[in-house]
């Protein structure tokens, strides 16, 4: 399908079609487009728990006409055992197992001001007991797995069937579940429940965080219930980037944010005309190259950013960057380079609220440390911090890690609202740089911009190779052109490959249609009212 699905009362795109119906149903019957993320965001930590779940974190960008723009940063930080005594001896910080759940999952508390923030701007606000319920009943009474979920409990299995709590949810007797098999998650509706009634702090301060901090202290995390009580959400300033059409956002650091602006910032002063050949494919690759450098250079913690990181994105500084890309020839690469398992969702409602929403658990399952009775699936966030202690991501207690996650959200002169993202670590800026272009810059129709063969410089879904991969829907005199250009290219498979990510986006036109685009690489769709 190239034809995006086109709407007036609300509209909810996301990577897996139940919980894009859960917050289609919330618009349905009033409610914002704040409030069926909130559902949404819910459902598919429960639909598509190799993506993300609820002991993960997010980010969120708002945007509510007549509002400037607002982003929450609901990440968490390293508890405060989490220092080089708790990991003396290790090399590395392991990447699954307790050891792995080492931050505090910062989600659920984006949530709560995210609907705080709803609350500010209406007269009502749906009962939580509402926003969870479609969660509680897909845990409840069981949802389908889907392929990627089955082919990655296969993949995988051997490195998590003996993380505490794991294989009793996710395997059956020791075997990743089929593609149609039912699952269900009764400890994690429970604890869905206990959060509807009792409120969505509970999870930092009340019985279910005691129970969260006792199940992952008790299969050797370092995190305690201190420091979920310490926790909380926050409402940031995003960046922001100028172009000729539009002004775009993203979150600042620890995202990499920074980096999925600056790609667009630097193609555009390229001079590209015409989308989907060599100058195109190869500008995004090389803006890629040199964001990517200037991203692994300032990117951390908030506290420890070195300067104003706004400052890449005033226009003599990408000027000057834009200035050392070769139109012809490919730069050296590899440089490092991240990996991580996300979910992009987006909602736009009748009113022209919009979000551009993100959610994670780092790896694939995460830790794979399920938080005793709850049913919660912990992150591995905090992996990806170094035990260097001159790193820039060096491991420090209140630190937050690098963070590959960055919803984008753009603001066109004539009207446009567009919120949009793509999950695949590594490969986020570099699909929401192809997204953005094709329907901004080029006039692709939105779905087409999403749907059309993408690729990916780097690594993402464990992934070791640094190449440039493209899906084999190129045509092969572009790929010529590239390889004779010095990219090291690999061509996959795939004519549509979850190496890619999955990709979604909204836009709301000024005459109040909504048209939005699901990935035809994930289980995802654009359910509108």
């Amino acid at each position: 399908m190239l034809t995006s699905t086109m709407a007036l009362g609300g509209m909810v795109v996301a990577p897996h079609h139940l919980a894009a119906q859960a917050g289609r149903d919330i618009l349905r019957e009033g409610g914002s487009a704040i409030e069926a993320m909130v559902a949404a965001a819910a459902c598919i930590g429960v639909v598509y728990p190799h993506m993300n779940a609820l002991g993960g974190d997010g980010f969120w960008l708002i945007h509510r006409p007549g509002h400037a723009p607002v982003a929450i940063d609901a990440s968490g930080p390293a508890v405060a055992l989490a220092d080089a005594s708790f990991y003396k001896g290790d090399k590395t910080i392991a990447t699954r197992g307790p050891k792995a759940a080492l931050t505090v999952a910062g989600t659920v508390a984006g949530w709560q001001v995210a609907l705080d923030v709803a609350a500010a701007g209406q007269a009502r606000v749906m009962p939580l007991e509402r926003l969870l319920a479609d969660a509680i009943r897909h845990a409840q009474q069981g949802f389908a797995v889907t392929r990627s979920q089955a082919e990655l409990s296969f993949s995988k299995r051997h490195e998590l069937h003996d993380k505490p709590g794991f294989a009793p949810i996710y395997l059956r007797d020791g075997h990743a579940p089929r593609m149609g098999d039912i699952m269900r998650q009764p400890a994690l509706a429970a604890s869905l429940q206990h959060l509807a009634r009792h409120g969505l702090d509970d999870f930092y301060r009340g019985d279910l965080a005691r129970r969260i901090a006792e199940g992952l202290g008790a299969a050797g995390s370092p995190l305690r219930l201190a420091d979920l009580a310490a926790y909380r959400a926050q409402l940031v300033t995003p960046l922001r980037l100028s172009l000729p059409d539009a002004q775009v956002f993203n979150l600042p650091p620890s995202t990499q944010g920074l980096a999925s602006l600056m790609i667009l910032g630097l193609f555009q002063r390229l001079g590209v005309s015409e989308g989907e050949g060599f100058a195109h494919i190869h500008g995004l690759v090389e803006a890629t190259k040199a964001a990517f450098q200037v991203r692994d250079k300032v990117v951390t913690d908030p506290g420890r950013v070195p300067g104003d990181p706004a400052l890449w994105l005033s226009p003599a500084k990408l000027d000057e960057l834009a200035a050392t890309i070769d139109g012809a020839r490919a730069a050296p690469w590899p440089a490092p380079t991240q990996t991580g398992d996300t979910v992009w969702l987006g909602a736009i409602d009748r009113h022209g609220c919009a979000v551009s929403f993100i959610q994670s658990i780092f790896f694939e399952f995460g830790s794979g440390v399920v938080a005793g009775d709850t049913g919660i699936l912990w992150q591995n966030r905090g992996s990806s911090f170094s035990l260097d202690p001159h790193a820039l991501n060096a491991l420090e207690p209140g630190r937050k890690p690098f963070h590959t996650l960055n919803p984008a959200l753009a603001l066109f002169h004539d009207g446009r609202v567009m919120p949009y993202g793509c999950m695949g670590g590594e490969g986020q800026p570099q699909t929401q740089a192809a997204l953005f272009t094709r329907y901004a810059q080029f006039g692709q129709n939105l779905q087409q911009a999403v749907s059309a063969p993408r690729w990916l410089l780097g690594r993402t879904w464990g992934e070791t190779s640094t190449t440039l991969k493209l899906e084999n829907r190129f045509d092969s005199g572009l790929v010529a052109d590239l390889r004779a250009s010095g990219h090291v290219v690999d061509v996959l498979d795939e004519g549509f490959s979850d190496t890619m990510g999955h990709a979604g986006a909204l836009v709301r036109h000024q005459n109040g249609m909504i048209e939005g685009a699901a990935d035809p690489r994930s289980d995802g769709a654009a359910c509108g009212v």
